[in-house]
């Protein structure tokens, strides 16, 4: 299964990840776990059930997220991601599903269909994998996905650089890539690699904050939520 074998190995996920986040979530990830957890804690679906699209082993995401729903269903290939986020969030019902979404354009329909009755939570999964529909993850997003209640966090950009700030920074409309860098790295250019991402849903509110993966790998992550439009 492509997805499966791309998250095993990637670099932004599977063992390297997991590697990683034993190295780093105590310390260098504090910052932006605290970012996340408030952004979640806010989000509050008009759902009881809730699917999370790429979670890895969750080790990002806050203690009790998942208690605050009837059941969970995570869409993570990963046999051992799913060992970790089971004993991370046990104290929820938990099952686990490898239905790929995200591989073919007709995907995000898909999710659409089978899982429209649900929350659906994006976990640093679009931007990491490129996007099969030729009119970008933010267009699928808002056009497929109409009907849901959903929210994502994803990388806008990645780079070597350390960011000036790092708190975060909420914006109530979409403004460019270069006004956002600005907040984070004022002035002179920016080493980058974009992850197309800007943006996700179109028109909103969007959140940013830093998170530094490592001491030489610095992302810019934007937050967003959705609710279900007729």
């Amino acid at each position: 299964m492509k997805f499966a074998a791309s998250r095993f190995m990637h670099a932004s996920g599977g063992i390297r990840y997991h590697l990683r986040a034993i190295r780093y979530r105590q310390t260098l990830w504090t910052p932006f776990r605290a970012a996340l957890a408030s952004w979640l804690d806010c989000w509050r679906p008009a759902c009881r059930r809730l699917v999370v699209i790429g979670p890895s082993g969750g080790h990002t995401l806050p203690a009790g997220l998942f208690a605050r729903f009837d059941d969970v269903t995570a869409l993570e290939p990963d046999p051992v991601a799913r060992v970790i986020l089971r004993r991370r969030q046990a104290d929820c019902k938990l099952r686990f599903e490898s239905f790929d979404c995200l591989s073919n354009a007709a995907g995000m329909g898909e999710l659409a269909g089978r899982f429209g009755d649900r929350a659906l939570l994006f976990c640093n999964v679009l931007g990491q994998v490129g996007c099969p529909d030729p009119d970008g993850w933010s267009e699928c997003l808002a056009t497929r996905l109409s009907g849901c209640h959903w929210a994502s966090w994803h990388d806008v950009i990645s780079t070597n650089r350390q960011p000036m700030r790092t708190d975060p920074v909420e914006m109530a409309a979409t403004q460019s890539l270069e006004s956002i860098l600005g907040r984070f790295w004022p002035g002179g250019e920016l080493p980058l690699i974009d992850h197309g991402t800007l943006a996700l849903g179109r028109d909103g509110p969007h959140a940013y904050a830093t998170w530094a993966l490592t001491p030489t790998a610095n992302h810019l992550i934007e937050w967003c939520s959705h609710a279900a439009r007729p």
